[in-house]
């Protein structure tokens, strides 16, 4: 067996594997030592000069020259009389540098050689298609399905990798694919099934959600939108936080567009989940009411310590602030961080705007109940003067002095 004989096969490693020259040379003669130390118990007398591109394969073994009968280790060492066969005038002290053909090392040796070889490729292969996925965690990205299974989906990227989608990341009863079928899913993390890693694709993640709005939104993508949260129900219902960088731009009209044009897309993606946009506030309250749309809010109360808030309604917007099977509450409460409790607003018919208490209380201070969500007389009396305190920027003496007349009129 000549040298070539084993590394016929380099090229098709090179060609059919990820991996350059440079990296497959340093895994062949890696290999090669590996043997050698098994056999000899070193490799450090060993030259190796490995050519894959051309299938040559050097070995070259350097061991002292002993006088006869005198050699201890005869890995190291060769006696005079081989020595001369090699070059006459050689001497004893000398070193000799003799190549080694693989069919002197024997076809065990060769045998695991090529094992160790392909493990190691395959090593390096794992490695990298774990590091690519796992800097791609959170990104979409788009493959052929191969195999449908029961419980889940197995998908090709580009490179023929395997990639698995969940049917529990799938969207619910909507979601059906058959083999040669284009999947868009995002990378939702990357494990390891034994030293292999396994992709995990889900299109139930927010963070699907997220990247369809960079990749469809071009004020998204160029960064001038942020989506600052994403709550879903997949298949159902979503609720998207936006908020604009240009003073200019309506991140909910930008995002949604002219009859719903730009969103369509990624509804139609999501099997026609509704989703719903609204504009991000840092202000609490308003943002607990933006997050309750369509339902229109009375007034609230906030309870920070235990991030609980009573929402009070008229009668006809109740439903509307619970959505069907609870989505619109469930997610408004995901949305905002607070646990939000819904109340009746019976005696919303015999209160009294703000506004029209104009004659007494001065236009600017009824803004600043406005602000916080107090439009009508008994919104601003089920809070009390400390929180109205905290929440505007009214002084306690002005407080007290609202209130007051607005206690009077109901007292009327």
């Amino acid at each position: 067996m000549e040298n070539h004989a084993i590394i016929e096969s380099f090229s098709e490693f090179k060609d059919e594997k990820n991996i350059d020259r440079v990296t497959l040379m340093a895994f062949i003669e890696e290999s090669f030592r590996n043997q050698l130390k098994k056999k000899f118990g070193t490799d450090e007398n060993f030259d190796i000069i490995v050519n894959p591109d051309k299938g040559d394969l050097e070995i070259w073994r350097n061991r002292i020259i002993v006088a006869d009968g005198e050699v201890e280790d005869e890995n190291m060492e060769i006696q005079l009389h081989e020595a001369l066969k090699i070059e006459p005038d050689f001497e004893v002290g000398e070193e000799v540098s003799e190549e080694v053909k693989l069919i002197d090392l024997g076809r065990r040796f060769v045998l695991a050689f090529r094992q160790n070889l392909v493990s190691r490729i395959q090593e390096h292969d794992s490695g990298e298609l774990f590091k690519r996925y796992k800097d791609m965690e959170g990104e979409i990205i788009a493959g052929e399905v191969h195999h449908v299974r029961h419980r889940e989906i197995i998908i090709y990227d580009d490179e023929q990798n395997e990639l698995i989608l969940p049917k529990s990341e799938m969207i619910p009863d909507k979601d059906f694919f058959r083999k040669g079928d284009t999947v868009r899913a995002v990378v939702s993390r990357v494990d390891f099934k034994g030293t292999k890693p396994v992709v995990i694709l889900s299109r139930t993640d927010g963070r699907f959600l997220e990247k369809l709005f960079e990749q469809e939104i071009p004020e998204v993508f160029d960064g001038l939108i942020v989506v600052k949260a994403v709550e879903r129900v997949p298949g159902e219902k979503a609720k998207v936080a936006v908020e604009s960088y240009d003073d200019r731009i309506d991140p909910v009209g930008a995002c949604v567009g002219m009859k719903g044009s730009r969103i369509h897309g990624i509804v139609r993606e999501l099997r026609n989940e509704n989703i719903d946009v609204i504009n991000f506030t840092a202000n609490t309250q308003l943002f607990i009411q933006r997050a309750l749309s369509p339902a229109k809010i009375t007034s609230l109360t906030i309870n920070e310590e235990d991030k609980r808030v009573d929402v009070f309604l008229k009668p006809d917007q109740v439903s509307l602030a619970i959505g069907r099977g609870g989505h619109n509450i469930r997610l408004a409460g995901r949305l905002t961080g607070y646990e939000i409790d819904v109340y009746r607003d019976d005696e919303e018919e015999e209160d009294v705007e703000l506004t029209e208490f104009g004659d007494v209380i001065e236009g600017w201070v009824i803004e600043e109940f406005k602000a916080i969500g107090c439009d009508t007389a008994k919104s601003v009396l089920r809070l009390s003067v400390e929180d109205l305190v905290n929440r505007t920027d009214l002084e306690q003496e002005t407080v007290e002095e609202v209130m007051a007349v607005l206690r009077q009129e109901f007292e009327d």
